[in-house]
């Protein structure tokens, strides 16, 4: 499902999200989510992760970097912010966060997550700069699949043994 939004209210969204450092996609999952209990937001934060995957390919295909990198960038976002969520029930709010739990999953999945996080940001950048080739989207989308599957791997054996604790 698609749901086109114009005019204004793409205009409050657009400067909504960025103010609080989200893609569009992020801060409306962000506002559906928030009554959620953390594992149920976990699994809501995957299945987006995954669909920002699937995207970016589409984006991919249609030529458009700078789309499909703000993509890739969000699925990255918010696979970690399903890991805070289902193995803490912490939520992260901000940049920061992110660059800091990063480093724990890196400490549990290996150091390429830390890798693959810092590529991830460089399409993040790639969206506002435009700088990036094809074959560069194509290797950062590759990798962050793989970190997303990880993730999600993860995510459903913490979620299948212990409800996140709340902090």
């Amino acid at each position: 499902m698609s749901i086109v939004i114009s005019g204004r209210i793409a205009e409050m969204l657009k400067r909504e999200s960025g103010r609080h450092g989200l893609t569009p996609e992020e801060y409306l999952l962000e506002i559906l989510t928030r009554d959620l209990d953390p594992g149920e937001k976990a699994r809501e934060y995957m299945e987006a992760s995954l669909n920002l995957v699937e995207q970016a390919e589409k984006e991919l295909e249609k030529g458009d970097l700078r789309q499909a990198s703000e993509k890739i960038w969000g699925a990255c976002v918010l696979a970690i912010k399903a890991h805070a969520l289902a193995k803490k029930g912490l939520k992260l709010e901000t940049h920061r966060d992110l660059w800091l739990y990063k480093n724990e999953i890196a400490r549990e999945l290996g150091e390429w997550v830390k890798i693959v996080f810092r590529r991830a940001d460089s399409m993040h950048k790639n969206f506002y700069e435009d700088l990036a080739t094809r074959e560069d989207v194509e290797d950062v989308l590759k990798e962050v699949k793989k970190l997303v599957t990880t993730i999600r791997s993860n995510v459903e054996k913490l979620q299948s043994s212990d409800p996140p604790h709340r902090q």
